[in-house]
């Protein structure tokens, strides 16, 4: 990727435990991108960060303009700015203070290391993805970090994973869900199942989670997966 002297210079947060030797040996030393949108449904990402830093992933986190606001209409809570302290609330609101390496990224900052093609990660997830964000990506828009990093990840022919979150769809959205299918992105919309016998809204938007990450190859959320009638059992992943 070409720098010039517009490009900003790199903000990042990292918040490392202070066993990082040992996160270091995570399942994977590659980085997994994580944006998050101003779609409702933003338990799926808090959900998601959970499971993975407590299994070691390394997150590249880079939640949209929007989700500031969204935040704090569906959870009545401030999204810190700060990316210090950004990083902080994220493993707040998912219980994990300390396991795995989490660093965040501004929304504005087009010149991050996720920007670029030759930043090698394990691919990104879109999660909660809004309507905005699929259309500005059918249409090959990268207006900010989040979009540049999803960008990439298609011309590159990197796994990148969509979950979106909106109903009904309109012809529009379903035609760019269409083209960005066609272009290689995984869609995984956020639609629970029931054979896995939820008890709790946890157990329902883990199902989603698990299924996004399976795209990636990923298995780090507990989970009863089908084994035919009869034969569910309780597996890791």
């Amino acid at each position: 990727m070409v720098m010039t002297s517009l490009m900003m210079t790199e903000k990042s947060s990292l918040v490392m435990p202070q066993d990082a030797q040992a996160a270091s040996a995570s399942p994977s030393s590659r980085p997994l991108v994580l944006g998050i949108t101003g779609a409702s449904g933003l338990i799926y990402a808090v959900r998601a960060i959970k499971h993975l830093l407590t299994a070691g992933y390394p997150i590249d986190l880079v939640a949209s303009k929007a989700v500031y606001m969204v935040w704090q209409a569906e959870e009545q809570v401030r999204l810190p700015g700060d990316l210090d302290q950004q990083a902080l609330f994220w493993r707040e609101q998912a219980g994990v203070p300390t396991a795995g390496i989490l660093r965040c990224h501004t929304w504005s900052n087009v010149g991050a290391s996720i920007a670029s093609g030759s930043f090698k990660t394990l691919g990104m997830v879109v999660m909660p993805c809004s309507m905005s964000t699929v259309g500005k990506l059918a249409a090959g828009l990268s207006s900010d970090l989040l979009e540049r990093a999803a960008d990439v990840q298609l011309k590159e022919g990197k796994p990148l994973v969509l979950v979106p979150r909106e109903t009904p769809l309109s012809l529009i959205h379903l035609r760019n869900l269409t083209t960005l299918a066609e272009a290689g992105a995984k869609i995984v919309p956020a639609i629970p199942a029931w054979y896995h016998q939820p008890q709790t809204i946890d157990d329902l938007v883990d199902f989603v989670v698990a299924r996004a990450l399976d795209q990636l190859d990923i298995d780090c959320v507990q989970l009863n997966r089908w084994k035919g009638h009869g034969q569910e059992t309780k597996v890791n992943g």
